[in-house]
């Protein structure tokens, strides 16, 4: 699928003034004026975020009340129950509470829920079983905002509930004792953008202020929280929300106290990893080590692993759950490719892959837990929206459908106008969640499909790469990407610098398949002499195309330290590319 190309405008003179003043490479210049900084004396306060940059916590709405009546909760020795969700961030936010209610010697016990029995969100039958077995509270960690009957369930039991979120509302709030979320109706939060993980953390330092006295909190306390702005770190980034504002403090903080204080379960984590080896860390080991093996206890159904990982305080359970979380990661994976290959084929056979608008793919006994992150992957390499559904192996139950839109067009508006042929669904514009019947698949097909085709203009169809820049590969060193990378923490809102390079040759026969199931690309690069190391994941088929190639091509990239063995290269992260002459 080809992608269009727009390299972001820059003023000369400013980017000469700031070059001069700040001493830094022009091509550094240039990404701080794209991040909105255009004075030497702003670069430091980007840069040196300071955790004292946190508001407080008694200022996110419903905290006050909230932790009041959890900390008269504690005082009362009611049998308390956290109730999380499946993912990385409901986990995170899970272990976060559970510590902070440890600390202040609470009754307190944690729940994550089954993806595939539970569903996401509060479940009734769940809330009744807790009931019956002696729970009175109930604080919901990354959801419950959604869940007014589930919640209204709760409250006829004679239980009290908390909600601590940060996801959308529904049509009315529940009717619960307390809700604390930074978007909550009526109320001016700052920042609307915190996930699950960063809200319960704001809640765990309330209760420890309170359990002080004080506003300076006890030293165990303190000890506590440092180790929690990790824990709270890892939910930041595997919940892709904006790294700006308070999530950016959280995330850059939270990097070091996983390299200095990490609890015992992610201490074993990363060195099987291979992270407890690097001098420091970055969001992208979050994203690519950590974040992944805790989804994946969730996506398999086993998310109280994962919260247990990041609670228990036994060295060698700590060691097993480590072990275990690996080796269910690697099982994800397995999953993950089996399932896609045969979407690959469905592409093939059914679809013109160059000129289909959408694909919506169907398979019996597929994992519905894994299928996002196959229908994500696919979104991306074909460009346009990608919908896999899970059918039941024997026919009985709906099938289960995940969807991308790979950057275009709006999922949600997309799939109201094919309501008539699911049975539910919810989601955003970028990503969204069905259930339907095996006998509706097809038509549903042609109805997304057909409306897709008619909505979505050709030029709209064409994804867009924004460039930060353009740059020569000689002046790619590792000075100027070490400049680089105080940009960050990287993410949702503050993407890795993104360059390209004009008339780059493929050094002959460099081009090769790599990785498992020869699915990444390894190829070498050369601009006028200087020689650089490409890498591109996922697109092993490029391998192929690269070395029959003509002539000089374009390039789009992250450039990167790669660090093996002691040694620290620069390294391309090849996004997109193309022959120089169809260069835009």
């Amino acid at each position: 699928m080809q992608k269009r190309w727009r390299i972001l405008p820059f003023d000369p003179d400013q980017v000469e003034q700031l070059e001069a003043e700040a001493k830094i490479p022009t091509v550094v210049a240039m990404l701080l004026l794209n991040r909105g900084i255009d004075r030497a004396d702003a670069i430091s306060s980007f840069i040196d975020t300071k955790l004292s940059g946190l508001r407080d916590p008694e200022n996110l709405p419903g905290i006050p009340e909230a932790s009041a009546l959890i900390y008269q909760a504690v005082q009362d020795e009611k049998k308390i129950l956290i109730y999380g969700d499946y993912d990385a961030d409901g986990m995170t936010a899970s272990a976060i509470l559970y510590r902070c209610l440890n600390l202040l010697h609470a009754n307190v016990a944690y729940f994550a829920p089954n993806r595939m029995s539970d569903g996401y969100g509060l479940s009734a039958n769940q809330i009744k079983r807790h009931h019956d077995q002696g729970f009175e509270f109930i604080i919901s960690v990354d959801c419950g905002i959604a869940n007014a009957d589930e919640i209204a369930v709760a409250k006829e039991l004679g239980m009290q509930v908390i909600v601590t979120d940060h996801h959308e509302f529904a049509d009315c709030l529940p009717d619960a004792d307390a809700i604390v979320h930074p978007r909550l109706p009526e109320t001016d939060y700052p920042f609307g953008g915190l996930c699950g993980a960063a809200v319960a953390l704001k809640l765990a330092w309330a209760l420890c202020k309170l359990d002080s006295e004080a506003t300076r909190v006890k030293p165990a306390h303190r000890d506590f929280l440092m180790m929690a702005v990790g824990i709270a770190a890892i939910g930041t980034v595997a919940d892709v929300v904006p790294l700006q504002d308070e999530n950016r403090i959280l995330v850059t903080h939270g990097l070091r106290s996983l390299k200095d204080r990490p609890p015992l379960g992610l201490a074993a984590l990363m060195k099987l990893t291979g992270l407890a080896s690097k001098k420091q860390f970055d969001a992208q080991d979050i994203g690519f080590n950590i974040g992944p093996r805790l989804n994946a206890a969730g996506r398999l159904g086993q998310a109280p692993l994962g919260v247990e990982l990041l609670v228990t305080d036994d060295k060698q359970r700590a060691q097993e759950l480590a072990d275990y979380l690996d080796n269910l990661n690697e099982d994800r994976k397995k999953i993950e490719r089996s399932i896609n290959l045969a979407a690959v084929k469905q592409i093939k056979e059914k679809y013109d892959a160059e000129n289909d608008p959408a694909f919506v793919l169907a398979g019996h006994g597929w994992n519905a837990g894994v299928i996002g992150v196959v229908s994500g992957r696919l979104a991306e390499k074909y460009g346009r929206p990608v919908i896999l559904i899970a059918l039941d192996q024997m026919g009985v139950k709906p099938g289960i459908g995940s969807a991308r839109n790979g950057g275009i067009g709006n999922l949600h508006e997309t799939l109201k106008h094919c309501t008539e042929h699911l049975i539910k669904h919810g989601g955003h514009a970028a990503a969204a969640g069905l259930t339907i019947d095996e006998n509706q698949v097809d038509a549903f097909r042609s109805a997304f499909c057909e409306y897709f085709q008619e909505s979505i203009s050709e030029e709209d169809r064409m994804v867009e790469v924004v460039i930060d820049a353009e740059a020569l590969l000689s002046q790619l060193t590792p000075q100027t990407i070490y400049q680089m990378q105080q940009l960050g923490p990287f993410g949702e809102g503050n993407p890795a610098p993104l360059l390209c390079a004009s008339n780059v040759d493929v050094v002959t026969g460099s081009a090769k398949r790599m990785g498992g199931g020869e699915r990444h690309l390894s190829v070498k690069v050369s601009q006028y002499g200087k020689t650089l190391r490409a890498v591109a994941f996922g697109q092993g088929d490029w391998a192929e195309e690269l070395d029959q190639v003509e002539g000089p091509i374009d390039v789009v990239f992250k450039p990167v330290i790669n660090e093996f063995r002691g040694q620290r290269n620069v390294e391309l992260h090849l996004e997109d590319w193309k022959p120089a002459a169809d260069s835009i």
